[in-house]
């Protein structure tokens, strides 16, 4: 036996034992006591902090994904804009018994047809009201001459030639950056062709085949999430199709009344004029305000300052009965935005993409807000699902008063023929009620 392996306390005095502590032993705490300690609202703060951080972060990176591939992403909401517009005459087509493959061709060529015939009016008038108004812009170049001698600046010859001279060597001196613009400007004319063709290809297998490409996407999500984006992707497109059906007839009616009073005034080119006033419409606030410029210089630059103050007239007043009875009487609660969301979201889509960002934005906010407001209120557990493959069965008597952009929803390329969209929806045929809901869809004929 070792004496270091045997030996006991007692026989090591010098060794000392630690002391007990004093007062009662306080027991180790746990994670759920240290997080009881912090004030409850700082919690809540935290934790809000935390998942809107993370919301901000998916919502930045996604931007960043879609701006990467806007030459695909600007041709698919083109042609779901005309697919929207364009439906009706197709199911309209189809009522009388045209195969569906022929009511979208006959549709698809006859809105080319329309566009074509419309910009060859528009390229005539040019045509023939271009001389004129380049004299006449020539006359009012030598009217502000004029003004400059005779006027208040009581500038000479020589002191307006010298401007002149400096304005012409200016624009020799930057030839080179006005080339590369005009090179630019061809390449994105290029790349608008392109897509332009691009839009026009997806238009028309949306018009075919809309309703099962839509539950193709849906079924990609688990099963019992399938039915709230089923319904709260129908509202959101019923509201996008609602804003662009109205945004047409105001665009049309802000075109009429522009163009109109354009032409009783004896302003040249009133038909391109109209024609600019109804596509600058699609662009809410900015473009009736760019249009309604160009207007008033035309008749500045034609007729004369009373002239363009009448032009000015008219242009207020077409707007202000745009804004103030064909706004709130026709579009209603039909697309539920603010005019202040309305404005921020062009501003930022403007600021994200440029024009394509100010023209889709306000659609797309439209079908934020239809969707969110759906699946917020849990619309589905009240609503019948939709059994037909026309979407004609989405609609329940207590979930129609629910939302305020409610309506019957069709998909394009929605049909009779299809098999039952509860089935396709949810992946497995059988029971086609909604969750939480007692009430059965009825059956598709």
């Amino acid at each position: 036996m070792t004496p270091a392996k045997d030996a006991t306390p007692e026989e090591f005095p010098s060794a000392t034992r630690v002391p007990p502590p004093a007062g009662p032993v306080q027991p180790a705490r746990s994670d759920r006591d240290l997080e009881e300690d912090i004030p409850y609202g700082v919690r809540i703060a935290a934790a809000w902090a935390w998942r809107l951080g993370l919301i901000l972060l998916i919502s930045a990176a996604l931007i960043w994904l879609l701006a990467k591939v806007t030459f695909l992403i600007i041709p698919v909401m083109v042609a779901a804009l005309l697919a929207g517009l364009l439906s009706p005459v197709t199911k309209w087509l189809r009522k009388r018994r045209l195969p569906n493959g022929l009511a979208v061709a006959a549709t698809v060529l006859g809105f080319v047809g329309l566009i074509a015939g419309s910009l060859a009016l528009v390229g005539r008038q040019l045509a023939l009201g271009f001389q004129e108004l380049w004299t006449e812009a020539l006359t009012g170049v030598q009217q502000v001459q004029d003004w400059l001698a005779e006027g208040p600046l009581h500038l000479t010859a020589a002191q307006i030639d010298k401007y002149i001279e400096e304005a012409t060597a200016a624009l020799q001196n930057n030839s080179s950056s006005i080339l590369s613009g005009a090179l630019s400007f061809g390449s994105t004319a290029g790349h608008f062709a392109a897509g332009l063709v691009l839009a026009l290809f997806i238009l028309i297998f949306f018009l075919l085949e809309g309703d099962r490409i839509w539950l193709f996407l849906v079924r990609l999500l688990p099963r019992r999430a399938r039915i709230p984006a089923d319904g709260a992707g129908r509202r959101g497109w019923a509201s996008m199709v609602s804003y662009a059906r109205i945004q047409m007839f105001v665009a049309f009616v802000d075109a009429l009344g522009i163009g109109v009073g354009a032409a009783i005034l004896g302003v040249p080119l009133a038909l391109p004029l109209g024609v600019l006033v109804f596509i600058g419409s699609f662009i809410p606030v900015v473009g009736a305000l760019v249009t309604g410029a160009i207007a008033v210089l035309l008749a500045l630059v034609s007729n004369g300052p009373v002239n363009a103050l009448i032009m000015l007239g008219i242009v207020l007043l077409v707007q202000q009965l745009e804004s103030h009875i064909l706004q709130p009487l026709v579009m209603g609660k039909a697309v539920a935005l603010h005019p202040v969301a309305v404005i921020l979201s062009v501003a930022a889509g403007s600021y994200l993409a440029g024009i394509p960002g100010a023209l889709f934005s306000v659609p797309i906010l439209a079908v934020a807000n239809s969707a969110i407001r759906y699946i917020a209120g849990r619309t589905w557990e009240h609503e019948l699902v939709p059994a037909a493959a026309d979407g004609s069965a989405i609609a329940g008597s207590a979930g129609a008063g629910l939302d305020n952009t409610f309506r019957e929803v069709r998909l394009p390329g929605a049909h009779p023929g299809h098999v039952k969209d509860a089935d396709r929806i949810t992946g497995a045929p059988g029971s086609t009620a909604a969750p939480g809901s007692d009430v059965e869809s009825p059956k598709g004929e």
